[in-house]
């Protein structure tokens, strides 16, 4: 109990470390077998391409970790964060990594409501002592699509200095930009689904998550 609290409690404190610090942090490595959940929506779920060539299947498999895909096709920032204390109640979890903001966009929900939704999500995670991650999604822009050119929506990196949670972007926004890689005009088809994988197991090496 004693060392639950302690890991609880520094959680909590990380923010606070993490912004006093002037460089990219680096986080313990998490084992095989550790149990990693991913809160997403259809990006996640792996919609537009065959079972098993979701992100977070490869990412398994690359890993050895146990990823709890909870991915979910038209999923909000609020419905997610409805979702999450059942999920966390359900599975003990070393890694949340929080996919979600891309259906807020396409429906016009007020930002600061998106906003809100995900801070609230990443201090569910601290208070129950789970490191989160947040993984930042392109703004909405069917022009920007059409083109081949997609930027991650900035309030991910406002939210990630606020409340010093680790952020790994232009991974979506680099794969959806790209007609090739697409299944439909949102979603990625199996080689954007690998590369989504790539750049995102490369990524959680690069701030410590891996070995």
């Amino acid at each position: 109990m004693i060392d639950r609290l302690k890991h609880i409690v520094t959680i909590a404190l990380l923010p606070l470390i993490l912004i006093a610090c002037s460089s990219e942090p680096q986080f313990p490595p998490l084992p095989k077998g550790a149990n990693v959940l991913i809160l997403g929506d259809s990006l996640s779920h792996g919609t537009g391409a065959a079972d098993g060539e979701d992100y977070p299947s490869l990412l398994a498999a690359s890993t050895g970790w146990n990823i709890i895909n909870a991915g979910v096709p038209g999923d909000t920032s609020a419905a997610g964060l409805q979702r999450l204390p059942a999920l966390l109640e359900r599975h003990e979890v070393d890694l949340l990594i929080v996919e979600l903001g891309g259906n807020d966009f396409i429906r016009r929900v007020p930002q600061q409501q998106t906003v809100d939704n995900l801070r609230a999500i990443l201090s569910e995670a601290r208070a129950n002592g789970i490191q989160p991650l947040l993984l930042a999604i392109p703004a909405f822009s069917p022009f920007g699509a059409a083109v081949g050119s997609l930027s991650d929506h900035e309030l991910y990196q406002e939210l990630a200095k606020e409340t010093g949670t680790p952020l790994i972007e232009d991974i979506f926004s680099d794969v959806l930009a790209s007609n090739a890689l697409k299944s439909d005009p949102i979603h990625p088809n199996a080689e954007g689904y690998r590369l989504v994988e790539e750049g995102l197991r490369k990524a959680l090496s690069k701030k410590g998550f891996l070995n």
